[in-house]
């Protein structure tokens, strides 16, 4: 009642106000005429002031910044979402939708288009967002790095030095058609020597994450020598700078001398300092705006001075990024702040005004695609032989040592750092420019293929013998997402498996969807999520493989991953919304059959890609897994004593060598969906002993009654779900198995 009244005053007071208002609107017509900002004649019709005003609107520079924004955005997640479907890094999509974007593409398309999204006078906004994006990127990983460069020296130095010989000599072949007209020969050189050289240590190490190699000693090796490198190039970078923008090695030797006291000044005036910060913020709950802004104006600071400097504003962000406390909280609070806004709003706009400076159509004869080859092979071979060869005098194997020398050659974006850099400076003319650009996307593309290749090259069959599954050793593989239950799936492998599990090889995995993961606190998600399954394994005097890993394609990765290293068996959790999508209690949207025809819309021809909205990635993984297959569905399980199979055919026999380990510890009792136990005759007379047969005169729910645990074929649950529904309902904790494909 109170409500109803209150919606009455509130209609009323609208009312009176709406009254008022066109009381004075319709004095204030008096005026009209009587000034210079007279009224407009009534020929214009209401629809034709519209249609002007919405154009004004739309030729606005912010709304047209902003229409730029969200047609950037919304292309850059596309692609970057498609390639890395196909397995390749996410940036490479991104620097595609640049060039997609472009001149290349939709310049070419549609030129209307083009001409209006992104008019010329309108892309100096983009641009100087974007080069502030850079120097937030800057100062967030490039922070990062140095915590990962460590005694490295030998690879990452050969693998500058060898490609910025073979850069110079290139440059030297290449200056009188690409750079006579635009710079001297020393600036140029210096450019396209520092552009074969450089190594784009996120991509790298966004690699090694996604192939499980960052805890291995080839994949710290190659995330130390990428840091390493890194910071090496900038200050190479720096260097070239200065000579770039002074004309000779003489005339920046000033420029060098100034930036050197000033990165002295950093480390031993600002370092300190900041230091002492970051430890008594340490200590408190949180990181107060005082403290976020003082370090946002150091970097802001620092990117000035080196701009002024006659560097390069990103280098001042470079050094404000090393210079930021080591303390680990206060740095991981600062990067979140900044990182997700650097990524996925900065970034792209860089990427795109890249990609509108990219015009393929340049390389219009075979004359220059044999240049951009040449490149490529130089490019490629540069950083093939200074970090495969100098791995290789380390001590490291061939097979180490080639992927190494691929790694190294991951550029991405830092070469369009560096490219852009020489294109606004007037030393890299628009086609070397495009060159460039090709020649990053393909160094980076092709690390992941040739990563695959090395391993089936070097180590493919050594692997198969290393883990044949003759040996008759079980080889069991769980994967879990809540931490908390890793000591739930060893206890419920050693249910299936009982003595044999001492004997077998056992792999816990723990996936973190989404490769946007900070790097920063992967190190901390691997620990947490073997924290529980780590004392467990102890107690039970189990040696276990952890393994953990980023990945955006779950199902696609842990069918792989079963299938290349031949598990027995391989053991998954689910959670309640498994079984509240057949009982019909999950908690539906209003748009939940829109959600569930895209999601089957999605899955037409694809079995990998999936929403993940329902049930759909277990299915998925039943019908590819070729190992057998379990998901286990935990409803409180406690001490188990009375075990409930349930079977339906002669596909599930192989499941019964679970049946006779569990039945030497407690009572097992063999149920069929259809009553008929036809697939068990030969085997009831000789391991009847061990087992008992459900009686089939009762409800299979009768006879599942008082059960602590059951085991489910895939062929019963399949059956289940069809035609004994309510079931599930009172269903205690249960595994539904699939077995193995090559046993169906």
């Amino acid at each position: 009642m109170k409500a109803k009244r209150n919606y009455i005053i509130y209609g009323l007071m609208l009312a009176a106000f709406a009254a008022l208002l066109l009381w004075i609107v319709h004095l204030g017509h008096a005026y009209d005429g009587l000034g210079p900002g007279a009224a407009p004649s009534g020929e214009d019709s209401p629809v034709g002031l519209l249609y002007d005003t919405l154009t004004i609107n739309l030729k606005h520079p912010l709304s047209l910044l902003l229409l730029q924004v969200i047609a950037i955005l919304i292309t850059v997640r596309i692609f970057s979402y498609l390639f890395k479907y196909l397995g390749q890094p996410g940036v490479i999509g991104e620097i595609v939708a640049g060039i997609v974007l472009g001149p290349s593409v939709l310049g070419h398309l549609s030129p209307e288009t083009f001409a209006f999204l992104f008019d010329p006078d309108s892309l100096v906004p983009l641009n100087i967002i974007s080069q502030i994006g850079l120097v937030l990127f800057m100062f967030v990983i490039l922070g990062v790095i140095r915590r990962k460069a460590s005694e490295t020296l030998v690879i990452s130095h050969a693998s500058i030095i060898v490609p910025f010989l073979m850069g110079m000599g290139l440059a030297y072949v290449v200056y009188p058609e690409f750079g006579a007209r635009h710079a001297s020969f020393v600036p140029f050189a210096l450019f396209v020597a520092i552009s074969v050289s450089i190594t784009a240590f996120p991509v790298l190490a966004r690699i090694v994450q996604e192939r499980n190699l960052s805890k291995t000693p080839m994949g710290m090796l190659a995330i130390a020598s990428a840091a390493n490198n890194d910071v090496t190039a900038w200050c190479l970078l720096a260097a070239v700078i200065a000579v770039a923008r002074a004309g000779s090695v003489t005339s920046a030797f000033f420029t060098i001398v100034l930036t050197a006291l000033y990165i002295l000044f950093m480390f031993y005036l600002v370092k300190p300092f900041l230091r002492k910060i970051g430890e008594f913020y340490n200590k408190q709950e949180t990181v107060s705006k005082t403290l976020v802004a003082f370090i946002f104006l150091v970097l802001i600071i620092s990117s000035y001075i080196t701009e002024i400097l006659g560097i390069h504003a990103l280098f001042g962000a470079f050094l404000a990024g090393v210079v930021m406390p080591a303390n680990l909280s206060f740095r991981r609070v600062m990067t979140e702040k900044i990182e997700d806004v650097a990524l996925v709003l900065f970034l792209p706009l860089f990427f795109v005004f890249t990609g509108l400076r990219t015009e393929i159509g340049l390389l219009n004869t075979p004359h220059l695609w044999g240049i951009c080859a040449l490149f490529i092979v130089v490019s490629i071979a540069g950083k093939m032989i200074g970090a495969t060869f100098s791995a290789r005098l380390v001590g490291e194997s061939w097979k180490d040592s080639l992927s190494i020398g691929v790694l190294m050659n991951t550029r991405g974006l830092m070469e369009l750092i560096v490219l852009n850099i020489g294109y606004e400076m007037g030393i890299i003319p628009s086609s070397l420019f495009v060159i460039f650009v090709i020649m990053a996307l393909f160094t980076t593309f092709m690390a992941n293929p040739s990563l695959i290749l090395i391993d089936k090259i070097a180590g493919f069959r050594s692997h198969r013998r290393r883990h044949d599954p003759a040996h008759g050793h079980p080889r069991i593989l769980i994967s879990f997402a809540n931490p908390e239950n890793g000591p739930l799936f060893l206890k419920l492998a050693y249910l299936l498996y009982g003595y044999r599990l001492k004997d077998a090889t056992v792999t816990a995995i723990h996936y973190t969807i989404g490769t946007d993961t900070n790097l920063l606190n992967t190190t901390d998600y691997s620990r947490e999520s073997f924290s529980f399954l780590r004392p467990e394994a102890e107690r039970m005097n189990l040696k276990i493989d952890m393994r953990y890993k980023v990945t955006d394609r779950y199902t696609e990765d842990l069918c792989a991953l079963a299938e290349n290293e031949h598990y027995d068996l391989v053991l998954i959790g689910t959670g309640p919304g498994f079984l509240g999508s057949y009982l019909g209690t999950s908690r539906r949207s209003l748009f939940f059959e829109a959600e569930r025809r895209m999601n089957a819309l999605l899955t037409i021809g694809s079995k990998w890609l999936t929403l993940g909205l329902t049930q759909d990635k277990i299915r998925i993984l039943f019908q590819n897994m070729k190992p057998a297959f379990g998901v286990f569905v935990n409803r409180d399980i406690d001490t188990v004593e009375q075990v409930g199979v349930v079977l339906r055919d002669e596909r599930d026999r192989t499941l019964l060598s679970f049946v006779e380990t569990m039945a030497d510890r407690m009572r097992v009792e063999i149920n069929s969906v259809n009553a008929e136990y036809p697939f068990l005759e030969g085997y009831v007379s000789e391991k009847k002993a061990h087992f008992l047969l459900g009686d089939t005169q009762l409800s299979l729910s009768s006879r599942l009654k008082n059960k602590q645990f059951v085991l489910i074929s895939y062929s019963a649950w399949q059956y289940i779900i069809r035609n004994e529904r309510s079931l599930l309902h009172v269903l205690p904790s249960f595994v539904i198995v699939k077995p193995k494909e090559d046993d169906r």
